[in-house]
């Protein structure tokens, strides 16, 4: 019986599903890719995703999120480079979630979220009733681990206008049901963002860019909220001038005791018009004020600053644009300003950045990939290096 057992484990052992010796390599290519941490890295091509989230959960594990379609929807040449937008959109209304030990091998975990267990499916179950699902979009999702429990935070413009959810989890697995103590005050957050401090207090962030602390247990605002931008003031195509960090996808580290607010824009200052690109600036206070306005990275728009395992800085970027992707030869010199142009394939590609604290305390943030690290001739703004 001894020795059958062992042959059973034998036979079970020699038979366990392995991955093509080709998709080995790639996975090999990968991790040699992130190790050197000079390049920007496709780690996951075969889904359709915008604003990329990736955060290290308490159990070691990168969870990946982001803008995406619904699980049925094919991943095929039809659907690669639909922008999102407009009455073509086939964003879905779940959130869509992977994991990862190493940035290589993800695991698709399921859609832990819907609209369905949101806060204003109860509060406003017509809304739902009454528009056709195509019309529901769940657009820019990110998970935080905040004091032993998970916080969904994402926008949305239908089916009900504004209704935007931050919902908690009652414990630290990934999973509903949800509660959703901020109530109505959730409604109109444009992309949401969680901020904790070393103090333990927790700050919500949105829009371009609104701040406001919450009380301890995230029952609501605790104070009101506060306008925080860079000191530097932009102008806009048609002469008006602009003090705000971008106009989307902003949020906010704490980086070697100072404060860096993260924001987006497109290079023009005008919509859709260049490379969506993201920026920084740095304060000794939550609430500013913010020095100028500095450049992050081309082509980073919308991307998520984080740290892996080793301490390494890697920002997160995707496909952004209204033609397929640009090929890099020449793009640095390449004047986009016609169009909404990017060089990054659909789904995620990590980008590493160097991220250093200067002697005088500043903060200096760059991408290091040449192809990503300088702003193209259509920048309006003027960055000094």
């Amino acid at each position: 019986m001894k020795t059958f057992f062992r042959l059973a484990i034998c036979w079970a052992f020699f038979f366990v599903p392995t991955k093509p010796v080709q998709a080995q390599q790639q996975d090999k290519n990968l991790h040699a890719a992130l190790q050197a941490h000079n390049r920007a890295v496709l780690v996951k091509d075969d889904c359709w995703i915008r604003d990329p989230y990736i955060v290290l959960g308490p159990d070691q594990y990168y969870y990946l999120t982001g803008t995406t379609q619904m699980p049925d929807v094919p991943f095929n040449k039809e659907a690669k480079y639909n922008v999102g937008l407009g009455n073509s959109s086939r964003v879905g209304w779940v959130v869509r979630m992977w994991k990862s030990k190493d940035l290589v091998d993800w695991e698709y975990i399921g859609e832990p979220f819907s609209l369905l267990d949101g806060y204003w499916a109860t509060e406003q179950p017509e809304a739902f009733k009454n528009t056709p699902r195509e019309e529901w979009h769940l657009w820019a999702p990110e998970w935080h681990f905040v004091k032993g429990r998970w916080v969904l935070l994402h926008t949305t413009p239908g089916p009900v206008k504004r209704g935007s959810n931050v919902a908690l989890t009652k414990s630290a697995t990934l999973k509903g049901p949800y509660s959703f103590p901020l109530g109505d005050q959730a409604r109109g957050l444009h992309d949401p963002s969680l901020f904790e401090d070393t103090d333990g207090q927790v700050y919500l962030i949105w829009g371009n860019t609104k701040i406001v602390a919450l009380r301890p247990d995230m029952s609501g605002f605790d104070g009101e909220p506060k306008d925080i931008y860079p000191a530097t003031l932009r102008t806009m195509p048609n002469g008006k001038q602009l003090q705000g960090i971008g106009h989307e996808g902003c949020t906010v580290l704490k980086i070697g005791g100072k404060y860096v607010l993260f924001g987006t824009g497109w290079s023009t200052n005008g919509g859709r018009k260049g490379s969506y690109n993201l920026y920084y600036a740095v304060a000794d206070s939550i609430y500013g004020p913010y020095g100028p306005r500095k450049f992050v990275g081309r082509f980073l728009g919308h991307g998520t600053p984080f740290q892996d395992k080793e301490g390494k800085w890697w920002c997160t970027a995707f496909f952004n644009a209204n033609v397929p992707p640009l090929e890099k030869a020449g793009i640095r010199e390449k004047d986009l300003r016609d169009n909404a142009y990017t060089i990054n394939k659909q789904g995620v590609t990590l980008v590493p950045l160097d991220v250093e604290i200067l002697s005088d305390g500043d903060i200096s943030i760059r991408a290091k990939d040449a192809d990503y690290a300088y702003p193209g001739p259509d920048e309006v703004q003027q960055f000094k290096f």
